[in-house]
């Protein structure tokens, strides 16, 4: 279902208590955005009453991922249909060039990205209702310290999987320096086995600063792997603490990977991370470390019966693994595919899915509010001036910055 953006562009005051949209009448705005019975519309005539002027408008439109297809020169539509028509055939090179595309920061290129991301969002949709509905993949979350073994333990679970029959993709984040801003993206070379399986597909990606090594176009990047026929997403942050909630809001399985010899097990558990976990697995459980990993997964089992339950039909588990050794990666992987079937036929995953694309939609919005505050003409000449005073003292940081939104406002 499309619904045409250029409807919801609207303010509130354009819709008048009976909004009339194809037959059909919706009381409010609010019930006209959440109707989900609407057929697609690209060139029909749509009629709304309008309370401007109290006049009644008629408008024959295009729907807006139309308009900005239109927009685009032969040469980057050309672009788009290669990369497009390669990546839903299975083309590991056009899915390389698509998550480099969308990674873009040059204002053409995001253009361009976002055109093959309404394309691949279409395509995906049609395959979901084949599909009855269901999701095509499996999105799963991995964090943990470093030395947790993340990396092994991809390699040994995307061989098991794909071994399987699954195709397996990974998201590795590689945290970047803040002084080069460059990026050592280890995750493929430790990956050697993986990397060179046809049914897995690895893309290292630099944090670029992000909080929890997770980038604005991850979430993007999961839907271009689904495209490409993945049906299993490993997302992998950098593992840095509390900042795990940006992965969370973008998988349906979180899953925490501990090492068993942390020093005091106990100062691992933060309550933020292990609430939004829906599994943690004890690694390197074997030879000299299993009565340490016996001993951590007690305390983590006793730790998160404390916590408050998060869904209806799941309870989070503790296991222990071994990805040098191999032990309980099966058992682990039938745990995920009963929460997933869990969650599905609770109807909390839909649910989730649609919760985590309102999250990103406002994470984004915040994000390109900031940059928009930072170079607009009433701000931008200001700010190294009201900087330099907080810094040397003769201004606080929060008058500083009332000082700039009152001229962010007045310049709008």
């Amino acid at each position: 279902m499309k619904i045409p953006s250029v409807l919801l562009r609207f303010p509130h005051r354009f819709f008048s208590k009976r909004t009339y949209f194809k037959n059909l009448t919706f009381i409010s705005r609010s019930d006209f955005l959440c109707a989900e019975s609407l057929t697609p519309v690209h060139l029909h005539c749509s009629k709304w009453m309008c309370l401007s002027k109290c006049l009644s408008r008629e408008l024959c439109h295009q729907t807006a991922p139309e308009q900005e297809a239109e927009e685009l020169s032969n040469r980057e539509k050309g672009l788009v249909d290669r990369l497009y028509n390669g990546l839903v055939q299975g083309h590991r090179a056009c899915l390389a060039e698509a998550i480099t595309l969308i990674e873009s920061t040059q204002t053409r290129k995001k253009k361009v990205a976002q055109v093959l991301l309404q394309k691949v969002l279409s395509y995906h949709r049609e395959q979901e209702k084949l599909n009855q509905g269901k999701p095509l993949a499996f999105r799963v979350g991995l964090s943990g310290p470093p030395g947790a073994g993340k990396s092994t333990f991809i390699e040994c679970f995307g061989k098991m999987l794909t071994e399987r029959g699954h195709k397996v993709s990974v998201l590795a984040v590689d945290p970047s320096s803040s002084t080069s801003g460059g990026s050592l993206l280890g995750d493929k070379t430790r990956m050697t086995e993986l990397s060179r399986d046809m049914n897995a597909y690895i893309r290292p990606s630099p944090t670029r600063g992000t909080l929890g090594g997770v980038t604005r176009t991850t979430n993007e990047a999961i839907l271009l792997c689904e495209g490409g026929g993945y049906n299993v997403v490993l997302v992998e942050t950098v593992g840095v603490g509390q900042s795990e909630f940006a992965v969370a809001d973008m998988v349906d399985m979180f899953i925490l990977v501990l090492p068993p010899a942390g020093g005091d097990e106990l100062q691992g558990i933060k309550r933020g991370i292990i609430e939004m976990a829906d599994l943690v697995a004890i690694n390197k459980a074997d030879g000299d470390l299993i009565v340490p990993a016996r001993r951590i997964q007690a305390e983590y089992v006793s730790a998160m019966k404390l916590l408050r339950k998060r869904s209806k039909v799941w309870r989070p588990k503790v296991m222990r693994i071994s990805a040098k050794t191999g032990e309980g990666i099966s058992d682990m992987w039938d745990k995920m595919t009963e929460f997933r079937d869990l969650m599905l036929t609770s109807g909390e995953l839909i649910a989730k899915r649609r919760k985590q694309q309102k999250v990103w939609m406002w994470n984004l919005i915040q994000e390109n509010m900031l940059e928009h505050f930072r170079s607009h003409l009433a701000v931008k000449d200001k700010i190294p001036l009201l900087e330099e005073k907080v810094l040397s003292g003769v201004l606080s940081p929060g008058l500083a910055a009332d000082l700039l939104l009152k001229a962010f406002k007045d310049g709008l």
